[in-house]
């Protein structure tokens, strides 16, 4: 196991900037997402770790140690890559073997190290199989076995699941979890998929255009998004986002929206123009008069609940809804919100606006 810590890390490919100095410290024996839109710099900042990129300038640590210009094989690092990248003339067994049998180790340890991986990943019966005749989801089981029987300081994973169907998907993302929960090897995932990204990480690590926007817990990005980018990546819906009709004022807990006061966590500081940020499971559905003045204009089933859309003077807005008490289209309602768990943004800069519920948590993530 191991910490990996990057500083200053930048990468540049002629005039296109893919990495802005990043800076960014994954513990001992976390399992940690990069996550954003294709193109964010995800990748390259993985493969800048495994070694098979040097940055153009920057530091990577590897348990204290800098290997920033080491090769791949000097880092003690295994790499699970999405096409699996698996010997085809091999059979499993010899997929397997490959790395160790290349690292000099005697005859009973490989099969020691065989027989203790393949019970884990559930492939005993695989190990005699060719991997041509294998399934994909077989293949991403022998792939990972193969990074996993070299017993590396950290994993690196490269969208490992992409090419798999959505069921199987899920159900190698419980697995993988597991296997993670087992072994406690430091694990680096990438993936654009926020549902990969919510359902694996102990810790997620947002980009956009070669830039770290937030690196926080699951519950962190999505309940007090940095910015307004992460705001509308993570969360399907995304955040209800909705202009403030009069400026913020530092410690007062009541803003105005579509002419109606909404109470708030206290900001901690004054901003001319805002945003009020709220997830659609807390938008509550009231009778017409109370709260922000709605109509409904779409409604849609998810079988265990409705996705209401509703138009208000201030935009639209998303609100979950339980599946007994779906609305009717064109119905006049009222919304109100959860008041502790609204978010304000700088409509100007586009960041978090810190508040008496984000400074909370903040002292909370940092009691000892």
């Amino acid at each position: 196991m191991a910490e990996i810590q990057i500083n200053q890390l930048r990468k540049s490919f002629s005039d296109f900037v893919a990495v802005k100095n990043s800076n960014l410290v994954l513990e001992d024996g976390r399992f940690v997402v990069l996550l954003g839109p294709s193109g964010c710099g995800k990748t390259t900042t993985l493969r800048m770790i495994a070694g098979l990129e040097y940055p153009s300038s920057g530091q990577i640590l590897l348990d204290g140690e800098d290997v920033t210009w080491r090769r791949p094989r000097e880092r003690d690092i295994a790499m699970v890559f999405q096409l699996f990248a698996l010997y085809p003339h091999m059979g499993v067994r010899e997929n397997l073997e490959f790395p160790l049998r290349n690292e000099g180790l005697a005859r009973g340890e490989i099969d020691r190290r065989i027989a203790e991986v393949a019970a884990i990943l559930r492939i005993e019966h695989l190990l005699d199989a060719r991997i041509g005749g294998l399934s994909g989801g077989d293949r991403q089981r022998v792939a990972l076995g193969r990074a996993i029987v070299r017993q590396p300081k950290a994993f690196l994973m490269d969208e490992p699941l992409g090419t798999l169907d959505a069921e199987f998907r899920e159900l190698m993302c419980v697995e993988l979890r597991r296997l993670h929960d087992r072994l406690k090897t430091t694990t680096v995932f990438v993936t654009h998929d926020q549902n990969e990204a919510m359902a694996l990480a102990d810790h997620i690590v947002v980009m956009n255009q070669g830039e770290i926007l937030q690196s926080d817990t699951p519950e962190g990005v999505y309940n007090f998004p940095s910015c307004l980018f992460v705001a509308r990546f993570i969360g399907r819906p995304a955040m209800n986002l909705l202009p403030l009709d009069e400026p913020v004022t530092a410690d007062r807990d009541t803003v105005r929206v579509a002419g109606t006061a909404v109470t708030v966590p206290r900001p901690r500081a004054s901003v001319q123009r805002a945003l009020l940020g709220v997830r659609p499971e807390h938008v509550s559905l009231r009778p017409a008069g109370e709260g922000i003045p709605a109509r409904v204009a779409q409604v849609e089933y998810f079988g265990s609940h409705w996705v209401a859309s509703l138009a208000t003077a201030a935009g639209n807005v998303c609100a979950l809804v339980g599946k007994e008490d779906a609305p009717t289209v064109g119905d006049a309602v009222g919304i109100t919100f959860d008041a502790w768990r609204a978010v304000l943004f700088d409509a100007s800069s586009e960041q978090l606006i810190p508040s008496a519920a984000t400074l909370a948590r903040h002292a909370e993530k940092h009691h000892v």
